[in-house]
């Protein structure tokens, strides 16, 4: 403060040098402004502009509480360099929503849906083993990210999801499986494209206030998982501020009147968190094509991204959306092209509560109904996009990296004049395609559920999710893994006797015998075909581990449990008949706290009673 100038001189100083007229400010701040820098200050007259003056009603005298008015304008600040065009934009844009969400306005008025063009894969064929090869080579100039932003919460597990075993035979978790899946890629590509040296595939992972610390520890704890350091990246995504009117009055914490409450934002936070952090340039100037988004819980889906991958290099798609087939009504979005009356289209993700009505509205009176094939003509959506870099920067640019926001208030009634709890935005990743011009290329990529979705979401009360709907449990999750691994086997010429039905956690699923194997093993059907040969049988009572990139199957009859580990260098032929009482699945039950969370939410855990465990090393054979 200058020499002999009181606070409120001081006051009026700066308010002078910053042009403000703090007329119609609360005296409560008005009184607290020698506290603020000038920056602070300008950020109190934004949110004043915008009707936000109840947030300083219950501010104490100066000299009470004045690290947590401090404190407040550092949220402030976060919350205004977190969302794209500040909260400003974040408030203009809420008001606009929550208008429209009273008035019960439908955002698809005007808009006809019809089937867009897409590729439908199936496992094998010439059509499929085609676009693997042309994928794979693409691989190399792509980059992963991982939208990793929630906790195992709401599966009983109180871990980050990406800790989780993918499955229990080996215990790698899914953060492993999809490192090592991109890594085999990685190999996979250099070799086929014959490269010199080997481009380093770059792999971020968007973590929240919940997750990063965590996630950062399991991979230091793991050496990265055999990835190096520098090629991962951790991109932690801010949570947006609560609304507590249709006014979009921003509410403050119930336990802190100098805090704003705030809620997370959803996955589609990735896309401004790409662009803010300059990643993309350097990716374009690294020269690479792709950006393959993938979710946090699918043991399945690097079984789909090379043919995918292919699809989009092929046919030239600026967004890919991987699908799978979708029976009418099914709770899964559907994608779909929408056509305006006015001329405009898009293809996006339709949520599947929204399809049925919009089908009806336009000319289909039977609304979301399946065609001849015993499936809806609409994909269903399972949230992995592959975006083609050099148009996704273009669009990013001109919306700063945003992505449609929208708004799902809980009435208190019929008025839909007051919330029963605050509100928030949200935006979803699989919406960025809502902004794209017409001429954008956007497809999808049909595979079979079996080889490419069994997401892991669900609590071990799954048995009560309605009966047609899947159970996306831990215990599906796994079971989905040794099913897809058979199913490929067998169309490799693998003979593997059939399932059994079993029930765990109340929940009826196939028990396939328990196959794994390393990414590096196959990440492409052609390549495992290529190490498959003779008559082999697996029973449906084995388990079998590969661990290793050269072991070649050939006359083997596996009645039991086989692990090998072999080196990357060591060609290993496994044959003959291996029998022994091998590893048994024995069922828990998921509240005996005996057992650890990630072994109770399966409602399984596996007794090895016997197994043969071959290690190799450098050029046996």
């Amino acid at each position: 403060m200058a020499s002999g100038l009181t606070t409120a001189d001081s006051t009026a100083k700066l308010l002078s040098d910053l042009k403000i007229d703090a007329g119609d400010w609360p005296p409560t701040l008005v009184k607290n402004l020698h506290l603020l820098s000038p920056d602070q200050i300008q950020s109190g007259k934004v949110l004043l502009e915008m009707g936000q003056s109840h947030l300083f009603q219950h501010w104490a005298e100066p000299g009470v509480d004045d690290d947590q008015k401090k404190a407040f304008f550092t949220q402030l600040s976060k919350l205004n360099s977190s969302y794209p065009g500040g909260l400003a934009s974040y408030i203009k844009t809420a008001r606009e929503l929550l208008a429209d969400s009273k008035a019960g306005k439908n955002p698809y008025d005007g808009f006809t849906p019809s089937v867009p063009i897409g590729e439908v894969l199936s496992l094998g064929d010439d059509n499929f083993i085609k676009f693997e090869d042309v994928g794979v080579k693409e691989a190399k100039n792509a980059a992963f990210v991982l939208v990793a932003g929630g906790l195992g919460e709401r599966l009983g597990y109180n871990g980050i999801k990406v800790a989780l075993p993918a499955e229990t035979t080996t215990g790698t978790c899914f953060l492993q499986l999809y490192i090592e899946s991109v890594l085999a890629l990685q190999e996979a590509s250099s070799r086929l494209t014959q490269g010199t040296c080997q481009k380093e595939i770059p792999f971020v992972i968007m973590t929240s206030d919940d997750t990063h610390t965590c996630t950062l520890d399991l991979l230091e704890s793991n050496s990265y998982f055999g990835m190096k350091a520098s090629q991962v990246k951790l991109l932690k995504q801010e949570k947006v501020a609560c609304l507590d009117d249709n006014d979009a009055r921003l509410a403050l914490d119930p336990h802190n009147k100098y805090k704003i409450q705030t809620k997370p934002h959803g996955h589609g936070d990735v896309h401004s968190l790409l662009y803010s952090s300059g990643l993309l340039n350097v990716w374009h100037d690294s020269r690479l094509r792709w950006v393959i988004f993938f979710q946090d819980t699918n043991g399945l889906l690097f079984k789909a991204i090379p043919a995918s991958l292919g699809v989009s290099a092929t046919k030239e798609y600026h967004v890919n959306s991987l699908a799978v087939p979708r029976k009418a009504k099914e709770a899964i979005g559907g994608i779909a092209k929408l056509t305006h009356s006015d001329g405009r289209s898009m293809v996006i993700n339709v949520e599947y509560n929204q399809l049925d009505p919009l089908l009806r509205a336009t000319g289909h009176p039977d609304g979301d109904v399946n065609c001849e094939t015993g499936y809806s003509p609409f994909p269903g959506n399972i949230n992995q996009l592959i975006l083609e870099l050099d148009p996704y920067i273009k669009e990013l640019t001109k919306t700063g990296g945003a992505v449609k926001d929208f708004v799902n208030p809980k009435y208190k009634d019929a008025s839909k004049t007051s919330f029963k709890s605050s509100t928030r935005l949200e935006c979803m990743m699989q919406d960025y395609p809502k902004t794209l011009p017409p001429s954008a290329r956007v497809g999808f990529t049909v595979i079979d559920t079996w080889l490419a979705y069994a997401p892991v979401k669900n609590n071990s009360e799954a048995a009560n999710i309605p009966k047609q709907n899947p159970y996306h449990s831990a215990t599906s999750g796994e079971m989905a893994i040794y099913r897809a691994n058979s199913l490929i086997l067998k169309k490799a010429g693998v003979q593997v006797e059939d399932p059994v039905q079993q029930v765990f956690n109340n929940q009826e699923v196939e028990v396939w015998p328990r196959v794994t194997w390393k990414p590096k093993w196959g990440i492409t059907f052609a390549e495992i075909q290529s190490k498959v040969g003779g008559g082999c049988f697996i029973s449906q009572k084995s388990t079998m581990a590969l661990k290793g990139r050269h072991i070649f199957l050939e006359n083997l009859t596996l009645d039991g449990t086989l692990i090998i580990n072999s080196s990357d260098d060591a060609k290993v032929k496994v044959g003959g008949s291996i029998k022994n009482k091998g590893w048994l699945i024995e069922r828990i039950d998921y509240k005996d706290i005996t057992f650890p969370e990630e072994l109770r939410i399966r409602g399984f855990k596996i007794e090895k009673k016997e197994q043969l465990e071959k290690t190799y090393g450098n050029f046996c054979y």
